[in-house]
Order: structure tokens, then sequence, then C-alpha cells
């Protein structure tokens, strides 16, 4: 393993890029190069690409490699919310159970993956962008390759400041290891709202200058993805002008629409599908084995006994009984959500969806898995390279029905009843539902968010947005997990991370 020159040099820079140079790339390109090698193009570009490696960035068992969106951003977003619980036999993987329970310390080995791994995709980023200010390629190209690069990190920002709040600001390359020491801004956490500008900033150039869907290309950051995303970001701003008008665009341009059928969506044949507006790319896209890794088998059902498994999976990120009571009779999501174990005692087991039997409920830990990260191992159905660890699944970040959802939010807010409605409906519709009932702003209120929970439920959203509507500590309490308010709604700063800054990064409140 290739070691970061930097890595040891300094506190906070070596904070913020420890895990740089642990990451493995098929393109195998530096991520802490000189920018004045950026005048080849081949360079620029293979930096580009690399940064669309960082999405599937990975580390089993919260290792200091790295996550994205692996266990730990599974845990942090689907495990921590009333959605999910963290499944499996109770001792396996205590972390985990910290994050579910709120139990949570600065240790926690998994909170520092997330720290670690978001952080390498931002140098990435920044690398990217200094190589592509003096590469060799005409103008048109280079302006759109920035924009794809300011998308990631503006979707990578988007996160971090959504799990810890304030977060250093790193938007450029350092010039040495003593430019790392003294910048304040490798070592300290800036304001929230300096991060959200730095979203915006971002955003707002994605949107200025890439094209939209249709002469984009397949995976790559277009026009919608980062008017959706930047639509989202003013959501937890409750700017609601924004959102409206952001959404609206997205849905007049025509390039998007909701799949007929909800089941297919999060299968091979639902890739990049015309409900996709920003995914991570597998199989067929820069080479056939690269994938997030773990993010199937960790959360598949652990078939064989008690505490055993086959390559399905480990069986972490159970959907909760809270969720399946969410549920509306009728409601055809919920079976394209939860794998439901067959529990009657006939031993007849349950037939997914490409034929694969779960022998019976004996056989596994829990009684409901989360049918939307299930990869299947027929290869007839979906390719398969026997890598289980990287199974080929596009993990969805952002859909059509989200920006739909967002659209009916902000105009039931702005005091346009109707047209909320409009889209709701179009949600419930699909859903095989009645149309809603609620007619007051408030009644409309509950009811989109009771929908967003449902429509996207086990999609890493439920968590952030109790958190926005102020509605966590309510909800959580009441579904047993002992949150405290003023505390839980962010995860600690990892320990190692303000030791590493010599003190100088500060810890959210309660830790």
């Amino acid at each position: 393993m290739k070691r970061n020159p930097f890595l040891y040099i300094s506190t906070g820079f070596a904070a913020l890029f420890l895990t740089a140079s642990c990451q493995k790339s098929f393109l195998d390109v530096p991520v802490q190069g000189q920018a004045t090698t950026a005048t080849d193009p081949n360079l620029a570009i293979n930096l580009v690409t690399g940064v669309y490696n960082s999405l599937y960035n990975s580390e089993a068992f919260g290792g200091d490699g790295g996550d994205v969106h692996g266990i730990s951003f599974i845990a942090a977003t689907n495990i921590i919310s009333d959605d999910a619980d963290k499944g499996s036999f109770d001792s396996d993987q205590p972390s985990l159970k910290d994050i579910d329970n709120f139990t949570t310390t600065p240790t926690n080995n998994f909170v520092a993956a997330l720290w670690n791994g978001y952080y390498s995709g931002i140098s990435r980023a920044n690398q990217a962008l200094a190589a592509l200010e003096t590469a060799s390629i005409d103008q048109a190209t280079k302006t759109r390759l920035i924009g794809e690069v300011r998308f990631i990190r503006g979707y990578y920002y988007f996160n971090l400041v959504r799990f810890f709040g304030k977060v250093p600001k790193v938007v450029r390359v350092p010039k040495d290891a003593q430019d790392a020491n003294t910048d304040p801004a490798f070592q300290t956490r800036a304001p929230v709202d300096t991060i959200y500008s730095v979203i915006t900033q971002d955003l707002q150039f994605a949107i200025n200058n890439l094209p939209l869907r249709a002469q984009a290309g397949v995976g790559h950051a277009n026009k919608g993805a980062a008017q959706a995303l930047l639509a989202k970001t003013y959501l937890y701003r409750k700017n609601w002008q924004q959102v409206q008008a952001l959404t609206q665009e997205v849905i007049n341009s025509g390039q998007y629409s909701l799949v007929p059928d909800y089941t297919i969506i999060w299968r091979y044949v639902g890739n990049n599908s015309s409900e996709s507006i920003f995914e991570t790319q597998s199989g067929t896209f820069n080479n056939g084995d690269i994938a997030v890794g773990g993010y199937a088998t960790w959360q598949g059902p652990r078939v064989g006994g008690k505490g055993g498994w086959t390559d399905l999976g480990f069986g972490f990120d159970t959907p909760s009984q809270n969720l399946v009571n969410a549920y509306e009779a009728g409601d055809k999501r919920r079976a394209s959500t939860i794998i439901t174990i067959d529990n009657s005692g006939k031993h007849v087991g349950t037939v997914l969806y490409d034929g694969f039997r779960i022998p019976s409920a004996d056989s596994v830990q829990n009684l409901y898995y989360n049918y939307k990260a299930y990869a299947s191992e027929n290869p007839s159905i979906e390719p398969y390279l026997g890598n289980r660890d990287k199974k080929q699944k596009n993990v969805r970040l952002l859909r059509y029905a989200d920006v739909l959802l967002m659209n009916a939010e902000a105009n039931n807010e702005l005091g346009q009843s109707g047209t909320a409605i409009t889209y709701l409906n179009q949600i419930r519709t699909r859903a095989g539902l009645a149309a809603t009932k609620a007619a007051s702003q408030t009644d409309l209120r509950t009811a989109i968010w009771q929908e967003r929970r449902i429509e996207l439920a086990m999609e890493h959203d439920r968590f952030f947005d109790l958190v926005r509507t102020g509605r966590a500590a309510q909800v959580m309490q009441a579904a047993g997990k002992n949150f405290v308010a003023g505390k839980n709604e962010l995860l600690p700063v990892p320990s190692l991370q303000i030791q590493l800054s010599g003190g100088k990064l500060d810890q959210n409140p309660g830790y």
C-alpha cells in the first residue's frame, strides 16, 4: 500500500487525509500529487475518474480505510432511525448496536470510518480540481468535468454537515505540510452556514455547467442531479421558494418519470431507470468488478441457522416492526421494501424474486430484511462475478419520487396546497393507494412527511428527515431509543481526529 508522503507530518492535515493513500482504485492514480503534473490531460481525466471511484469507498467493520456508502453509511442513516434495527445476533458488531441505541461515543469505529471516507473523497475532488485548472484539454470538456467533480464534493459536504454539523472547510490542496499546519481550515470546524455555502456554490456551478441527463452519459453527474441535490440542500434550510423552483425545473425538464412498477427500482433491471437521478454505478461502468463493497452482503438475510450465514449476507440493517406497522393496508411498497420471513411454522420458506428460497424462520436470525439492498446471485437475473463483497448493486442516491415529494412539501409550506396534493397523489397512486384526504396545511404536512417515510424507506433519508423537521427526539424516544435532544441529532467528532488536530477540532455537545 502506497503511503501519502504527508500522512504523518502534520496534525490536522493527517486527520483529514488519514486514508487518502489507502483507497484502492483500478486506475491506481495518486490522490496527493503535485498540481504541476496536471498539464497531462490523461492525468486530469484519471483524477476525475478517481473522484467517482471514491463513491465506492467502504471499509469492513469500520476500519480506518474510510467509508462512504458501506456499513458505516448504512448505520448512520438507516440503523440509527426508527425504520431499522441493527439486526443479526446481539453480540455481533457492538459498535453498530451503539449507533442504533444512541450510546455512541467519540471512539466508535464506524463513525470514524465515515469521517475518513468522506474527507478522503473530498481530498480526491480537490486534487482533481487542481489538476483541471491547468489541464491541456478543451475548455468545454474542462468546465463539464469541473462541474461533475464539484457536484460530488457538494454531495460529500451535504452528508458531512448532516452527520456532524460543523466540519472543516477543505476546498483546496495544501501546498505542503507547513501550509496544512498553518491554515486553520485544515484543523478547525467551520460553522454550519459556511459549509452550506460551500455546498450551494458547488452545486450551483454544476447546474450552470452540466448538461441534462440525456446528454451527460450514464452514471455522470448532470444538471438535473445538481438541481435535485441543491433543492434538497435548501429543504434543510427551509428555503421553500428555492426548493419549489429547483424541483419544478427538474419536473419540467422532461428527463425523469416515475417507474410504473415500484418493485424493480432497486433491481438490476431498474438500473439508471427513468426515475434515477443519480446512483452509483457497478458492473458495466468503469470495469466489471467495481461496486460499493459490502452494501448488499452486510444487509442480506443471514441464512444457515442462528448465527450462520450463506453468501446472502450478514443480516444487519433489518426493517423494524415500527416501519412494518407504518404501511397502510394495500400499499404495494411494503412487499418491495421488506423481505418478510415465513413464520407460519409450516417451513415452506420465503421465496425471493429471483427464485431463491429461504428455508424457514428457523434458518435466519431476524424476521425482516431490506429488500432494496438484496442482490441476486443468479447470473441470468443480475451479473455476478463471484466477489461476494462487491455484488453488482447500484446504490440509488437521488430519485424522482424524492423530487416530487420535496416539491409537494415546498408548495404546501408556501400555501399552494392544490399543487402539493397533485404530486403527493402521484406517489400514492403508484403505490396502489387512494388519494390523500389531507386538506389543511397542517394535515397535509403530516401526510407528506409520512409519505416520505414510506416511499423512501430504507433509502438513508428517514433519520435526517426527523432531525430537520424537529421530530427526532419525540419519534425516537417513542420508539424506545436512548435519544437525547440537543445531542443525538449529530454524531460525535471522532476522538482520533481531535487528537490529530492537537485539540483544535472541538466536539459536538453532549459527547
